[in-house]
């Protein structure tokens, strides 16, 4: 006991920075190489809830194949390929330890940027930015456009198409000047529209639609088949809404422009989740249009986990971007286009 009462004493008489430093280190040794261990079994309990299944061609032939680096190999007997219980998933293929990347989730989660991110983890800028959106493919697979049921806000959101980090020999038009945004009044084809939708219950869609206005059969390509039966569309005046709830025998309660409500509808909460989203988006300082729907899942998953205890996010996000079978080579960016649902 006294030589723990001298080193809380020692601690006390270190600077602010110091301690962090201290808190850091020590967050790393007992948190994050406890969660290895937790990652690493919830991944295989995951990707084999249904029984030992081959990640190459699906078949259930499969059975132990000695260990390599401390982790389990497998081989399916009908395609005779191995595997461990991390193939094709966001770590697959890394020559980084485990830890480094939930130190890099950590980073992710607090919302740094690519350049601090590398900092704090140790790896150069280019692995930064390969690993932000080789885990966001995963996290993007593994959640799926979701669905939405009962009482439901619909409403979209527009961010100005963007072309960053395209080579100028590339560039589809002639790059704007710093801080310059779209040249055309109201809304055209320089902007991409996001649609979003959420119900009462949290749950919540947000994909990249179209470029400019979307029309009702856009609206109706992602929303068909993930709106619950009997559920009441809530909308701004926006005709296409008209048209896709008719088409789909839905309630339609539009709000009429000027009007924040009327009664139980009104679609306040989306208008918040889109203030939300352009605020968190600006610390970013542009986002290229061919990733921002890697993005969008990012603040997704953010706002879905918002109450939990960080410990408890850092772990979550790694387990679920390592059972998604999604694994994003480095050659596959060269060659990225827009996703439009």
């Amino acid at each position: 006991m006294a030589s723990v009462n001298s080193l809380i004493s020692d601690i006390q008489k270190l600077s602010v920075s110091q301690q962090e430093q201290l808190l850091s280190y020590l967050e790393e040794l007992l948190v994050l190489g406890t969660q290895v261990g937790q990652v690493t079994q919830e991944v295989k309990e995951f990707r084999f809830a249904k029984g030992k299944i081959c990640p190459h061609c699906s078949a259930e032939t499969v059975s132990r194949n000695g260990r390599y680096k401390g982790k389990q190999r497998y081989i399916c007997k009908s395609c005779n390929k191995t595997f461990t219980d991390f193939t094709n998933s966001a770590t697959y293929k890394s020559k980084k330890t485990l830890d480094k990347w939930l130190k890099y989730a950590k980073c992710m989660i607090a919302g740094y940027s690519i350049r601090k991110s590398a900092k704090i983890v140790e790896i150069n800028i280019a692995t930064s930015f390969f690993w932000r959106h080789k885990i966001l493919d995963c996290i993007r697979s593994f959640f799926g456009v979701g669905s939405v049921e009962g009482v439901i806000e619909a409403d979209e959101v527009f961010f100005a198409e963007s072309f960053k980090g395209t080579k100028p020999s590339k560039m589809p038009r002639k790059s704007r000047e710093r801080g310059k945004q779209i040249k055309k009044r109201g809304i055209s084809n320089e902007q991409v529209c996001i649609a979003t939708a959420i119900d009462r219950q949290g749950n919540l869609i947000m994909e990249l639609l179209c470029r400019g206005r979307m029309t009702h059969q856009e609206i109706e390509r992602l929303y068909d088949g993930r709106v619950g039966d009997n559920s009441i569309f809530c909308t701004d005046s926006h005709k296409s809404y008209v048209q896709f709830a008719k088409d789909c025998s839905l309630e339609h309660k539009r709000i009429q422009r000027g009007k924040h409500k009327e009664g139980i509808y009104h679609i306040q909460h989306i208008n918040a989740v889109h203030s939300k989203l352009k605020k968190w988006m600006n610390k970013f300082n542009g986002v290229a249009t061919k990733y921002i729907s890697n993005y969008l899942y990012w603040f997704k998953w953010l706002q879905l986990f918002e109450t939990d205890k960080e410990v408890v996010k850092i772990k979550n996000f790694m387990v679920q971007c390592n059972v998604a079978h999604a694994y994003t080579r480095i050659t596959d960016f060269k060659e990225r286009e827009p996703i439009f649902i």
